[in-house]
């Protein structure tokens, strides 16, 4: 099989436990790309904080941001936005204030959380987690449904991080009976995140296949968590990092070392080293 398109997801993947992308990583990126090969990063990050990682790896490719609600390759020049309407949004925030939680509207270049109703503890841990290194302006408010009141927000994806794993349950029971708008995705125990309907990684990912012609049995996805799993069974070729959890490896065609381990380098030279480069495919006629 000829591949045309690598995705890779980033934290988990791409990026080492330390935050930091391997040398032999780099390497691998740019040896592909060599050959012709699409390379782009798909994340649940929003947009900015997957851009830096892509300068990293010195990729002007578009990228598949905000869990699939969000793909361009600047800012200012977005080829899909997927968005949670002002209003949903708005019912949303009051019917998760009645919890104890901390509620991060996460759009294009910034955040909106609340903090009045969550512990110092929560509050480190969502900063941490999140995905977003500090240059990405998180905002915080003492009541977040009079923020948006006042200044109507339309966000890509919305972070719930509860203190309670019974809430958490609650209120995606809720979301799912009282909402067709938006999609919920549990991320562990405490930890859930809202779309708009339809919106995931697959999704943007095949229509990013469409924009450049790049057919799913053609792609080449690289991941780790349990909200891969669709792309990882879709593709051409579904690699699941070493550190992936049981179920992620299962839905594989193929499990590399972990991401500690040079992973996205080893499967990348394994696969791609005998596909010879795109062009000269074409000047063949052996592709188009």
């Amino acid at each position: 099989m000829i591949y045309r398109l690598l995705a890779i997801n980033i934290d988990g993947t791409l990026l080492q436990s330390n935050g930091r992308i391997q040398r032999s990583t780099k390497e691998a990126v740019e040896y592909v790309q060599g050959k012709g090969i699409y390379v782009t990063l798909v994340s649940s990050r929003s947009f900015p904080s997957a851009k830096k990682v892509a300068k990293a790896l010195k990729l002007d490719s578009y990228l598949v941001t905000h869990r699939g609600a969000y793909i361009a390759s600047s800012m200012d020049q977005p080829v899909l936005v997927r968005r949670i309407s002002e209003d949903v949004t708005f019912e949303l925030v009051r019917l998760l204030e009645a919890f104890h939680c901390q509620i991060r509207l996460v759009d294009d270049r910034y955040s909106l959380a609340n903090r009045s109703r969550v512990s110092n503890n929560l509050l480190a841990k969502t900063v941490f987690s999140s995905g977003d290194p500090v240059f990405y302006s998180q905002q915080y408010v003492d009541s977040l449904s009079d923020a948006i009141s006042d200044e109507p927000c339309s966000p890509p994806k919305i972070e719930i991080y509860f203190e309670r794993k019974e809430d958490l349950q609650d209120a995606k029971k809720a979301i799912y009976t009282m909402y067709d708008e938006v999609d919920t995705l549990q991320l562990d125990d405490l930890r859930l995140e809202i779309v708009p309907k339809g919106a995931s990684k697959l999704t943007g990912l095949l229509y990013l296949g469409e924009r450049l012609g790049v057919k799913r049995s053609e792609m080449v996805v690289i991941a780790d968590a349990l909200d891969d799993i669709d792309m990882i069974e879709k593709v051409g070729l579904g690699v699941a990092m070493g550190n992936a959890p049981v179920e992620v490896k299962k839905a594989a065609d193929w499990v590399t070392r972990s991401n500690n381990e040079n992973g996205v380098g080893y499967v990348v030279k394994e696969h791609f080293r005998k596909q010879q480069p795109i062009e000269f495919l074409k000047k063949m006629n052996i592709i188009k």
